[in-house]
């Protein structure tokens, strides 16, 4: 008698545990499928912070494109051509929108002439970028210069091409 009372109440107790979780989730084909319960509307939420990774990635985009955006110059000169002219507005706009950072402007140099002449014209070249920033409004106090010459080409090269790309004024970020 005490046996039979021990299997009615496993089975009172078992089977609706048994029967709930049978109707909570069912396997078909190897997936669960679960069932969808109603829930009551949520409270308003409070209003959500403005997307700032996409003005991040603006202000990510603009430092780039200053870093990467060098002023070149004829063969033999430190002369700003209106080309590098057009640049340097471009980064005096973003040196007065970033009040903060402090630049160094590099000089460079091709391979053509002594060490000491390209040294001095990369120097020229740098000071011919800071001036023209200065005179735009940038602070001089930000703006400091130095002369690779021929040391740090972008283009290794021996050609008018790669020469070319080598007779520059670099920004770098202090």
């Amino acid at each position: 008698m005490q046996r039979k009372l021990w299997i009615i109440l496993a089975l009172v107790l078992v089977v609706p545990g048994l029967m709930t979780m049978v109707s909570c989730a069912t396997q078909t084909g190897g997936q669960q499928t679960e069932t969808t319960t109603t829930t009551p509307p949520e409270a308003p939420k409070a209003p959500m912070a403005p997307d700032t990774s996409a003005a991040d990635r603006a202000k990510e985009m603009a430092r780039n494109q200053f870093l990467n955006e060098n002023v070149h110059f004829a063969f033999d000169s430190a002369v700003l051509s209106p080309r590098g002219q057009d640049v340097l507005k471009r980064k005096a706009a973003w040196l007065n929108d970033n009040p903060g950072v402090s630049v160094v402007v590099e000089g460079h140099c091709d391979e053509r002439g002594t060490p000491e002449y390209n040294m001095a014209l990369g120097e020229r070249r740098a000071e011919s970028a800071r001036a023209f920033l200065v005179d735009t409004g940038v602070s001089s106090s930000r703006l400091r210069t130095t002369s690779y010459g021929e040391e740090r080409p972008l283009d290794p090269r021996s050609s008018e091409e790669a020469w070319a790309k080598n007779r520059r004024a670099q920004f770098r970020i202090q």
